[in-house]
């Protein structure tokens, strides 16, 4: 456990904040209905992954990407994770090498796919520039590509080819791109974000949000905003952006704002570019603070998050939705979640989820009965939403402190990763059936 907070809080670069189950009066609590969970891969470490973070992704057949934080170099790991007749089968898909001058390190985000098919992704540090972590990786941070190839295959393994397309330099272009998942507009342009570099009155700087357009077989950055930290702005986005349905772009930041909490802002485009603007500051109250979520957005343009802190009892954060009124934006608070002594968060870490109903699910960090994560459910439900827990953590051999995204199949399977635990205590991926 020692490990992972030590983990977790390398990301709070330049970041001071406290990461502390309640609920809010629209609320009603239901106990856990009978749920399926079972891990389904236990990381082993090496090329295998250890300590999977922040990112799950499914494509149609229901196969299942992601990255581990630590690994075969201490770097990080790419996966792939199949079903087959014997079981879940997982197939490493690239170890990042790590050591100065390399094509990336680290990555937080996992993968997206592009519309071309190709899978997308970041990682916080490698490629150039004067950032640098833990085991001497220097280097900013990339933006990669990872496509099949029969070419590099090491001691039976046949790792697929990762491809840097954009180098952060720690300076006006940004900086570390910690959790920063990849948006795809129309034309296959990328838009993403970067938790330092930029400018504005933070050490390191501020962070960015980026858009990346490809044009005659190369990438070319374009800096869409550059955070201040200062007046009001927000400051050190750690997730990434997302559309509505008239193309403006909206995401949090954990730090800055008018009260130092962090922020929701909006990016709207006109002739003369992009112009930001923060449509909601936390208090660190019942409302919460601290946003390392991103946004989900449903069909009547509300937005959907959650905080690592505030609420409404136990400083563990929140969930929330922010729902348009006239020019600004009204926030209610969805649910509260306790933070145990000597974690670093309670509730969710990883942007939550909804499904076609408008259900929303997510995984907390250190909440729960047994205080090491769960799984939930919240349903709209006679103007309130009702909370269900899916499923309470243990710890041990079935995993403890999810800090990843949930993904869900076309059958209502949910699938996450537990960052400890496991069969070699070095994490696991679970499936929750209904």
């Amino acid at each position: 456990m020692h490990r992972v907070n030590t983990a977790l809080s390398r990301i709070a670069v330049g970041v001071t904040f406290v990461w502390a189950m309640a609920l809010s009066a629209s609320m009603l609590i239901q106990p856990a209905c009978a749920q399926t969970y079972t891990v389904i891969h236990d990381f082993a470490g090496g090329a295998d992954g250890d300590e999977p973070a922040y990112g799950l992704t499914i494509d149609a057949s229901g196969t299942l990407y992601g990255v581990t934080f630590e690994g075969d170099a201490g770097t990080g790991t790419l996966f792939k994770l199949r079903q087959l007749s014997s079981g879940w089968h997982l197939t490493p898909l690239y170890v990042f090498p790590g050591g100065p001058g390399t094509n990336g390190a680290v990555s937080y985000s996992g993968v997206s796919f592009g519309l071309d098919s190709t899978l997308y992704g970041t990682t916080g540090f490698g490629g150039v520039g004067p950032c640098s972590t833990w085991g001497g990786t220097d280097g900013c941070g990339t933006v990669f590509t990872l496509k099949p190839s029969l070419s590099a295959c090491r001691n039976a393994l046949c790792y697929w080819t990762e491809t840097p397309i954009n180098d952060f330099t720690g300076g006006s272009n940004g900086a570390t791109p910690f959790g920063g998942r990849l948006t795809f507009d129309g034309l296959n342009n990328i838009y993403g974000t970067t938790f330092s570099g930029g400018g504005g009155n933070c050490p390191g700087g501020c962070g960015v949000v980026y858009q990346l357009v490809h044009s005659g077989g190369s990438w070319t950055e374009n800096v869409l905003y550059t955070f201040t930290g200062s007046g009001g702005d927000g400051a050190y986005p750690f997730a990434g952006v997302i559309f509505d349905q008239v193309g403006n772009l909206f995401g949090t930041t954990t730090a800055g704002g008018t009260f130092g909490y962090g922020t929701v802002y909006e990016l709207s485009q006109s002739p003369s570019g992009w112009t930001q603007r923060v449509i909601y500051n936390f208090q660190n109250q019942a409302d919460g603070g601290s946003p390392f979520a991103g946004l989900i957005i449903d069909r009547a343009g509300n937005l959907y998050g959650a905080t690592t802190s505030g609420g409404s009892a136990g400083n563990g954060g929140t969930v929330f939705e922010l729902s348009p009124a006239g020019s600004g934006w009204t926030l209610q608070t969805l649910a509260s979640f306790v933070r145990n002594p000597g974690e670093l968060a309670g509730g969710p870490v990883a942007t939550p989820i909804m499904d076609s109903a408008g259900n929303i699910y997510g995984a907390t960090y250190g909440d729960g009965a047994n205080g090491v994560g769960s799984v939930f459910k919240l349903s709209p439900s006679g103007g309130g939403w009702t909370l269900t827990t899916l499923y309470d953590f243990v710890g041990g051999s079935t995993g403890l402190l999810p800090r990843s995204n949930l993904v869900m199949d076309s059958a209502g399977n949910l699938y996450g990763m537990a960052a400890a635990g496991g069969a070699f205590g070095k994490g696991a991926v679970f499936q929750i059936t209904p």
